[in-house]
């Protein structure tokens, strides 16, 4: 059995942003790649890591980003139906702003299980889900390690098969 992958899924995308008032809103392509459109990608959100430090925040935050259906229930559950509901119409990007502060007033395991949701999200969807990770160059830094610290190397991808 081998040691845990270090490195980021697919659709998990760290981008070291420049701190600048107008940081614009251009999503970054896996690889360091530029898209056409100037960077932009189909179904682009950005919402902000400031306003999800709790948990309650974060569903609160992705429900106004993603104006997610009323039925959605602000739960882990609830989150994946909503998500897979939302990529049968298309592919969707989640550009995090200030994304160090991704729930950092919740217990470790919350960012984990989040990033569990969101890799079985984007293993399953008929479209391509893309998560990007926002924020300047040092707090960034901080941020890959709580994510490899909580996950083990073990979110990505569906489980292989034979």
């Amino acid at each position: 059995m081998g040691a845990a992958s270090p490195h980021a899924p697919a659709w998990l995308v760290y981008d070291g942003a420049s701190p600048e008032p107008d940081g614009g809103a251009a999503v970054p392509g896996s690889g360091g790649d530029p898209q056409s459109g100037g960077g932009a990608l189909p179904g682009g959100v950005l919402m902000s890591g400031e306003q999800a430090r709790t948990r309650a925040g974060l569903h609160e935050a992705l429900a106004g980003a993603l104006a997610l259906p009323g039925w959605y229930g602000r739960n882990w559950d609830a989150l994946a139906d909503a998500l897979a509901d939302r990529l049968d119409a298309g592919p969707l990007t989640v550009v995090v702003s200030d994304a160090a502060d991704l729930l950092a007033d919740e217990p470790p395991a919350h960012l984990g299980t989040l990033l569990d949701v969101l890799g079985a999200v984007a293993a399953g969807g008929h479209e391509t889900l893309r998560v990007v990770l926002r924020d300047d160059t040092e707090r960034l830094s901080a941020l890959r390690a709580r994510v490899a610290a909580v996950l083990g190397g073990r979110v990505g991808g569906p489980p292989a098969t034979g």
